[in-house]
């Protein structure tokens, strides 16, 4: 019960600021969301003899929304930036043989969950923006409800055992298959006006779905290695904040390349 009401919770507060389509508020919420996550992925590196200072976490993805913000297509003077004053204080302030694990930590930090969530205000500016933005939750969240369900009803193959023991093919193929139907339902209900064709959508529903269940291998192979169940216990029912947006951490980066490329094209 407590995982379907913060689930409900969540779903209703992401509709809500997509709705309201107020583009500084988006990206302050991106920012906290993105500060709350890369503080348990922090707690998650120290664990492994990695630890990031609090401190630099906090700076640098304050910093690295600010310039995405002001300047969209410097992100990487940011990352160059804070990866050389992470590198120096780590030499000068911790033993030396954490100066190439803490610092690493630190740049993957910004690339694995600032860069992607700093590209949802981005996308919201894009012609037909919210509608994008939509699909997008659509994808993710359909295409995990999908998979949890058929996987429990008809998995029998395990999909990446080592990594995640509960994944079936049988719930990653009802996932693409049943999420992706429901995504392209759902957004067809919230009536948001479009002049794409809808077997542009289709198609981009199935490689969002594929990025989203590779986002959610992906941190469990983190949390794996680190020998934890969650990444926080922020969310009841949920677990952490990265847990929630684990998917999305490459499904929107995903989105991002294909509007650049068509925009390019």
């Amino acid at each position: 019960m407590k995982r379907i009401i913060t689930g409900a919770v969540l779903i209703a507060l992401v509709a809500a600021l997509i709705y309201f389509d107020i583009l500084w508020l988006i990206t302050a919420i991106a920012a906290l969301v993105a500060l709350l996550a890369a503080l348990e992925l922090r707690n998650l590196a120290a664990e492994t003899g990695a630890p990031v200072p609090l401190w630099w976490v906090v700076v640098a993805v304050g910093l690295f929304f600010a310039v995405s913000a002001s300047r969209p297509f410097e992100p990487i003077t940011a990352v160059s930036f804070l990866t050389l004053l992470l590198f120096a204080w780590t030499t000068f302030r911790a033993p030396l043989d954490r100066v190439l694990p803490s610092t690493a930590a630190g740049v993957f930090l910004l690339i694995y969950i600032a860069y992607p969530l700093s590209l949802i205000p981005r996308i919201l500016a894009f012609d037909e923006g919210t509608v994008l933005l939509v699909f997008l939750f659509l994808c993710v969240w359909c295409g995990d409800i999908a998979a949890l369900y058929v996987g429990k009803a008809l998995g029998r193959h395990k999909l990446a055992p080592a990594i995640s023991p509960n994944k079936t093919w049988e719930g990653a193929i009802g996932s693409i298959a049943l999420g992706n139907w429901l995504a392209t339902r759902g957004l067809g209900y919230t009536r948001l006006a479009t002049t794409e064709p809808w077997w542009q959508f289709l198609l981009l529903a199935i490689l969002l779905n594929i990025a989203a269940q590779i986002g959610d291998l992906l941190e469990s192979a983190v949390k794996r290695g680190v020998g934890v169940k969650d990444s926080g216990t922020l969310l009841p029912g949920h677990g952490g904040i990265l847990d929630r947006v684990d998917a999305l951490l490459m499904a929107a980066p995903v989105l991002w390349f294909v509007l650049v490329l068509r925009e390019a094209f």
